[in-house]
């Protein structure tokens, strides 16, 4: 004996128990026609009637591909903008070390010519 369970065979008591159960999702034509319009199949007066569920996966799978393409773009992006600045903090770190170097120099300059001056100023 073959038994069929399509929803409405069933007794009333059963299939509200079912229908609590089952989670269903679906898109409203009027929306999906806004991010695409060739996802909606449209009626005789050219209102958009139903979506073309055969076609969803497809197009998320494009999107899906698009975005991840800008992300990598974005990630190199990042990394040479990063590989920049390093290079960029290197050069002023070693222009920095330069001028402590050179500023001790002239500190030393001074202190040897103070010395020198107190020298001559003790030796009338």
């Amino acid at each position: 004996m073959k038994r069929s369970w399509r929803s409405n065979r069933l007794p009333s008591a059963t299939r509200r128990r079912l229908t609590r159960q089952i989670t269903q999702f679906g898109l409203v034509a009027e929306e999906a026609e806004k991010a695409n319009p060739d996802l909606v199949v449209r009626d005789k007066e050219g209102k958009p009637y139903s979506v073309r569920y055969d076609q969803v996966n497809a197009m998320l799978l494009n999107e899906f591909l698009k975005e991840h393409r800008k992300v990598e773009e974005l990630k190199k992006d990042f990394q040479t903008t990063v590989a920049q600045q390093q290079k960029g903090m290197e050069i002023l770190t070693a222009q920095l070390k330069e001028q402590a170097a050179q500023i001790q120099k002239a500190n030393a300059k001074l202190d040897v010519n103070k010395s020198a001056r107190q020298v001559v100023l003790n030796n009338p």
